[in-house]
């Protein structure tokens, strides 16, 4: 049996915060661990109380009791991997305002590093109000965002497969993705599971062909003739079975999907939709949800106005911003504080009036990642976020263009979700008009600066 660490520990201290006001007297701070979390409250001004416990389930309880023991109502806690969602969870529960800490917002000067010390760390700073919260979208859409994540680990997991089918099929020299857009689709399907099932044939392969499809029987049965052996075949035929195994679990995970979604309770109610614009009516993607309608419902249900129809945004797009970012956008002030958290803003950093960096940094935010996907989406299209994109490539290059027009979209959405509007788009023609009345009054603020007026020329 693991023996569990119980210590407690009364230790005196002169704290480096003297003179600063306490923000959040009832405080405490946990180090969070694999096997042990280190919890540290304060007993007075000068004394901190540390105490160690395990982590099964009663001994989150455990903690939950000695903090209100000590009348705690704040707790600080470091996210470590995924071993502070059943602490964070127990802990909101029971009534605790819970601050969830980025390493970053924890760096320490140097000298030993120590769970202890670390947890007396965490506690000092989130006293003296030092500690901002990460944020988290609304309790009932956390359930759904761990089985959106979960949806999209299993298509990342599908992927691999279907590189392993096109690779077995090549070293026998069968050019079915020549012959074929896509060996995912109808007809390539078709193909495969007949080859599964001993069809050698050529002309009888290429009789499967649907009557949609680009090239003529005669040229798929061409890309049909190969050598046929046995070790490809077989690794064909697992690559196919893990391929439908993955897409099975796709489903059922869309249908757990669809069943949380009708037992979201908001205030809102369901409303009749827009028809969607005929270029994303037409999207075929492979790992689209089955029920994209219901979903778009559950979604303008959800959040009082339909993201969806942004230009660039689409369904699945538009489902990964909500459940990551929610629909409470008063948790941001501004847009440019949005744009910011999902990584979309350059960061200043100035030191005696000169700027040292200034450039946008690596994020993983799943939502940011979003709006960089919609930007790409729009590069060719004929909308105002295409121009938009169009125009500052020639000036900035493809990447900053990219990452301008996610904050452009990012923007639109964060006020769609914050003031209740549906997306009214500009046409390309009054978007023009807009930019060069903008440019206009520039050039006159300009001249006027310098000394000059601008006047206009007769055409």
């Amino acid at each position: 049996m693991r023996k569990k660490s119980k210590r407690t520990k009364g230790i005196e201290k002169a704290h480096p915060f003297d003179g600063l006001s306490r923000v959040n007297p009832n405080a405490a701070g946990v180090d969070i661990g694999a096997e042990e979390n280190v919890v540290c409250v304060a007993t007075n001004e000068t004394t901190q109380l540390v105490r160690g416990f395990g982590n099964y389930t009663i001994d989150l309880h455990a903690i939950a009791d000695w903090l209100t023991e000590h009348k705690i109502k704040t707790v600080a806690m470091e996210s470590t991997g995924v071993y502070w969602i059943p602490l964070f969870e127990v802990l909101e529960q029971k009534g605790f305002d819970c601050l969830l800490i980025s390493s970053r917002s924890l760096r320490r000067v140097p000298g030993r590093k120590s769970d202890v010390t670390d947890a007396q760390w965490i506690q000092t700073l989130h006293n003296y109000g030092l500690l901002e919260s990460s944020f988290r979208p609304q309790a009932d859409l956390i359930a759904l965002r761990s089985l959106l994540r979960h949806r999209h680990s299993l298509v990342d997991h599908r992927s691999p497969h279907v590189l392993h089918m096109q690779k077995a099929l090549l070293q026998m020299n069968i050019q079915l993705s020549q012959a074929v857009s896509d060996i995912t689709g109808v007809t390539g399907q078709a193909i495969l599971r007949a080859i599964i099932a001993g069809v050698r044939e050529p002309k009888m392969l290429a009789s499967l062909r649907e009557p949609g499809c680009r090239h003529s029987e005669e040229e798929i049965a061409k890309a049909l003739t190969g050598t046929w052996r046995e070790e490809h075949l077989f690794v064909l035929k697992q690559a196919l079975g893990l391929f439908d195994f993955y897409s099975q679990q796709i489903l059922e995970c869309d249908q757990e999907i669809e069943r949380m979604y009708a037992q979201t309770r908001t205030d809102l109610e369901a409303e009749e939709l827009q028809p969607l614009s005929k270029r994303k009516r037409n999207s075929h993607s492979k790992n689209m949800f089955h029920e994209t309608e219901k979903i778009r419902g559950h979604l303008k249900r959800i959040s009082g106005v339909d993201i969806s129809l942004v230009d660039g945004m689409g369904v699945s797009l538009a489902q990964t911003v909500i459940l990551e970012c929610g629909t409470d956008m008063g948790k941001f002030p501004t847009d440019k504080h949005f744009c910011s958290w999902l990584g979309l803003a350059p960061k200043h950093e100035i030191s005696g009036n000169k700027v040292l960096q200034n450039k946008t940094l690596k994020t993983k935010s799943r939502a940011g990642q979003a709006f960089r996907m919609a930007a790409q989406s729009v590069k060719q299209a004929n909308c105002p976020f295409g121009v938009f994109y169009r125009r500052l490539k020639a000036r900035l290059g493809p990447s900053q263009a990219t990452v301008a027009t996610a904050h452009a979209i990012a923007r639109m959405v964060y006020r769609m979700l914050k003031y209740q509007i549906e997306y009214d788009p500009l046409s390309v023609n009054e978007y023009q008009k807009q930019y060069e009345e903008q440019q206009i009054k520039y050039m006159k603020k300009r001249a006027a600066k310098l000394g000059y007026e601008l006047l206009p020329v007769a055409a």
